[in-house]
């Protein structure tokens, strides 16, 4: 069976659960980290001492749509600005899952759920 996923199935709050390079106890430190995307595909992050503003767009690549994304911010933590890029990808309804991407800086991947 082929779910086709479209622009508005990325949009809302998603939970970060799981992230490659830093555990829970890190993520969850200032608030339950969470992305969320908005109706024009803009939106924020809050994950650690990390926040940040996100400009997505929707792409197909391999017969897969992605919601693409740059963003900037600040890591509280250190005091910087930072900057970036990253990806989702939806995994079902309610779960994706993608990498976040600091300029000259870590990486990481990372696993959603959608929150209601």
């Amino acid at each position: 069976m082929v779910i086709k996923m479209v622009k508005k199935d990325f949009i809302g709050k998603w939970r970060i659960t799981k992230m490659g390079a830093w555990d829970k106890e890190y993520f969850d430190e200032e608030v339950p980290a969470y992305i969320k995307i908005e109706k024009n595909l803009m939106g924020n992050f809050h994950f650690g001492y990390v926040q940040g503003e996100i400009d997505g767009r929707v792409v197909k690549r391999g017969g897969d749509e992605f919601l693409e994304f740059t963003f900037d911010g600040n890591d509280y933590g250190g005091g910087d600005d930072v900057s970036g890029s990253g990806w989702m990808k939806l995994k079902g309804k309610n779960n994706a899952e993608g990498e976040i991407k600091f300029h000259l800086g870590d990486d990481s991947t990372f696993q959603l759920r959608r929150m209601k």
